[in-house]
């Protein structure tokens, strides 16, 4: 999941077209439609494993949240 993210983020900061433009030619000068799509299926993958990761993690999140939501927190 971290290396989809930090795809994503790399992708998404290369997409910035303004940063990439020669200033008089106004020409790309990376290929933009293929960051564009290694972003596009980063961002869709990373959102799979997100929602995969929340699935596997289920009996902890709901068990903590009941922990927290009925003030039995150890340590107060």
């Amino acid at each position: 999941m971290g290396i989809v993210f930090l795809a994503s983020l790399v992708t998404g900061l290369t997409k910035l077209a303004v940063l990439w433009r020669v200033p008089l030619l106004g020409q790309a000068v990376l290929p933009l439609a293929w960051f564009s799509e290694v972003h596009d299926r980063a961002g869709m993958l990373l959102v799979i494993l997100v929602f995969i990761h929340l699935f596997l993690n289920r009996r902890w999140i709901f068990a903590t949240t009941k922990r927290i939501l009925s003030g039995d927190m150890p340590g107060e």
